[in-house]
């Protein structure tokens, strides 16, 4: 409750990957308790509340002691993976129908002559125009024919349409026809699912704006099930504390907003992890970091600078490497909403490794998931994934995982690998499995170099902090390969997007569109404008329970030179015109590598409202609960390198990590993940429990 008050209670975070539910629990004391339970992409919420009152149970915790769930969901995301959501109609002006499909008119690979543009998600049949007109400075000039808006509501209804996205053109300046429209079809088709995109996105530039807002509509039918499912089955064990979901930008909003807003949680999942790598960073005085998350279906990268995760304002969900919108365009479906600049690649534990057509071996992006999972866990897949390659070459357990909770049979992996990739190759299986690394790694790699090398920045200068059930397994690779001297893992790493979300605040956005040139702006009017949105921001934190001095607000600027089609996002404290001209201009030449002179136009204003929640997490001061399932004192077989000897490693858990830096090979086992020191490294644990691996350059 943010009032605070009540301290003895609980608080519990969880995280759905694509093989496993993360989960871990704060109790009264400071100790944070974990547990990992196998997801069920049937019902992701069935792991959620089977994995909550397991280790409830497991701790002999009242369910009724639960002040706060925290969630990451990856159910946004799938859904529009699967295109599993509502059939979505768009009402929108006359003549902007095909909005959709012309979109900004470009490729994301111009010499890929198989490239297919995705199909929208609205068909061209469920695209109605109505009269309506709004020009660019707000004025009314074509009134709303309200009469063509509940007509073409109720056909697109008669086609079995459930859910409607409504976007005019110049919204953002008058939204008056838009909220009228709503009104209408709320009241005509009762039950009917609307969104507007003056509520979703008051934002110029109509393409961005009208791909989010169906993006929202298709997504509210899913995730209004889902939370609803979730909060019925918390309840069911006796949790009645309210649900906190994780956004793309890394705070957290109320569940009710969310089933509203479902377009502010496509990339929920490692939200989290990042937030709880920037607060750790600053925590090891470490303020500029590259997060590595690598689970069981993908590999995700992202820079944290300054103690900040770079943020995007849009991006393009799709398969395959997801980036920025920045640098990849018209890969797939534009949401123009604040987000975690994360490059993500399907490289994960369970990626399926094949041969194509051509007869290379390929690793992802499909993944064996948590059911059937790895060859290993003999589920009934044969097909062998990044997980087989590690259990064969002697990186991960052969016997069992997550505290012997899951069993592991090598054999199995064997058989997958020679099977289906070293016969065919003409290789010996632990040859084929050091090429299923090789790839995997290569695949990850992007990921990395597209958040540093693509933005203007030197990996080398940089740490590696990895995370996630299988980042401990592949960091070191991706160390040597990108030139980083330093891996860092930190406690609790395989549920650690979790863990991040205990350290995470509630955040609400409100911003102003400008469209004006800095030279011609006083600092009065900002001051006016940074005013308004910050009362919007305020009333929701206070309408929220958070007290004044609960409630912290900070303002970004979206700036471009003039004439420019793209916006870059910095910081604005005051009203000092100058400041942020200095500041978009550094940040310019950092991205770009240039300076230019044209004029700097400032086109939106940002208010970030955070309610700072009670017993939030500090990583200085935190306290891991011990758990079953550290190694200790045995040794196996390692094949660092392909070609050369497999070497004899100690198995080792982490307190047996001191200060003082210990020569590798070694392998660190958990409960919750693996962590690999090669030959050429040292490692020793620093002050808050995390494992530092110094590469040999």
């Amino acid at each position: 409750m943010p009032e605070g008050g009540a301290t003895a209670a609980s608080k519990v975070a969880v995280d759905i990957g694509g093989t496993f539910t993360d989960i871990a629990l704060a109790t009264a004391d400071g100790r944070i308790h974990q547990s990992k339970i196998s997801s069920t992409p049937d019902d992701p919420s069935r792991a959620v509340i089977e994995g909550v009152a397991q280790l409830l149970a497991e701790l002999g915790l009242d369910p009724a002691g639960v002040s706060e769930v925290m969630h990451g969901t990856t159910v946004g995301s799938n859904t529009i993976l699967q295109r599993a959501g509502a059939r979505t109609g768009l009402i929108t002006t006359k003549g902007f129908r095909d909005v959709l499909e012309i979109g900004r008119i470009r490729m994301p690979d111009m010499f890929d002559l198989t490239w297919e543009k995705p199909k929208p998600l609205v068909p061209r049949r469920h695209r109605l125009e109505v009269a309506e007109r709004i020009a660019a400075d707000g004025s009314i000039v074509t009134p709303l024919d309200e009469a063509a808006v509940v007509a073409a509501g109720r056909a697109l209804v008669a086609e079995g349409i459930e859910a409607i996205a409504i976007a005019f053109l110049n919204s953002y300046r008058n939204p008056v026809h838009e909220q009228r429209a709503e009104a209408l079809l709320r009241e005509a088709i009762p039950g009917l699912l609307v969104t507007s995109s003056c509520a979703v996105l008051p934002e110029i530039k109509e393409y961005e704006r009208t791909s989010t807002t169906v993006v929202n509509a298709y997504l509210l039918a899913a995730m209004q099930r889902y939370l609803q499912r979730l909060e019925t089955g918390l309840r069911g064990i006796g949790i009645a504390a309210p649900i906190l979901v994780m956004t793309s930008n890394g705070g957290m909003l109320a569940a009710k907003a969310i089933c509203e807003k479902p377009v502010l949680a496509v990339a929920s999942g490692p939200a989290g992890g990042v937030i709880g790598a920037a607060r750790l960073g600053e925590a090891r005085g470490d303020r500029d970091v590259i997060v590595f998350d690598m689970g069981g279906t993908t590999a995700k990268a992202v820079i944290v600078e300054d103690g900040r995760p770079t943020m995007t304002s849009e991006y393009e969900f799709r398969d395959g490497i997801s980036t920025s919108s920045r640098f990849v365009k018209a890969g797939g479906y534009m949401l123009k909403v604040p987000a975690i600049d994360i490059a993500e690649v399907g490289a994960g534990g369970g990626s399926i490794a094949g041969i194509d057509k051509g007869g290379l071996l390929v690793v992802g992006p499909q993944s064996a998931g948590a059911v059937p999972g790895p060859a290993c866990y003999g589920l009934g897949n044969d097909r062998p994934t990044v997980t087989d390659a590690n259990v064969v070459l002697g990186f991960i357990n052969p016997s069992s995982l997550a505290g012997g909770r899951l069993g592991i049979d090598k054999a199995l992996s064997e058989k997958a690998i020679a099977q289906h990739l070293a016969h065919p190759l003409g290789l010996d299986v632990a040859d084929a499995a050091h090429g299923i690394r090789a790839v995997a790694n290569a695949n990850m790699a992007r990921a990395v170099r597209a958040v540093t090398v693509e933005r203007g920045r030197d990996p080398r200068d940089l740490t590696l902090m990895a995370f996630g059930g299988n980042g401990g397994v592949h960091a070191f690779d991706l160390a040597r390969q990108l030139g980083i001297p330093t891996v860092v893992v930190p406690p609790l790493s395989g549920v650690f997007c979790s863990v991040g979300m205990l350290a995470s605040d509630v955040e609400h956005i409100a911003m102003a569109t400008v469209v004006r040139r800095l030279d011609r702006m006083e600092a009065a009017e900002l001051a006016a404008l940074q005013k308004g949105v910050a009362g919007e921001v305020d009333a929701r934190l206070a309408a929220d329970g958070y007290r004044p001095d609960r409630r912290a607000i900070v303002f970004e600027a979206e700036l471009r030179h003039e004439g420019q089609a793209s916006e870059l996002t910095v910081p604005l404290d005051g009203d000092d015109l100058e400041r942020l001209h200095e500041r978009f201009a550094a940040e310019y030449f950092k991205t770009y590598g240039y300076h230019d002179t044209t004029p700097v136009e400032l086109m939106k204003l940002r208010a970030i409202g955070r309610g700072l929640r009670d017993n939030r997490l500090d990583f200085a001061d935190m306290k891991v609960a011990p758990r079953a399932g550290s190694s200790g004192g045995a040794s196996r077989a390692v094949s660092f390198a392909r070609g050369e000897p497999a070497v004899t490693v100690p198995i080792v858990g982490r307190d047996a990590l001191g200060s003082v830096p210990r020569p590798g090979p070694l392998i660190v086992e958990e409960f919750d993940a693996t962590v690999v020191v090669p030959p050429d490294a040292t490692v020793h644990c620093d002050a808050i429990g995390c494992i530092v691996v110094e590469i040999a350059a």
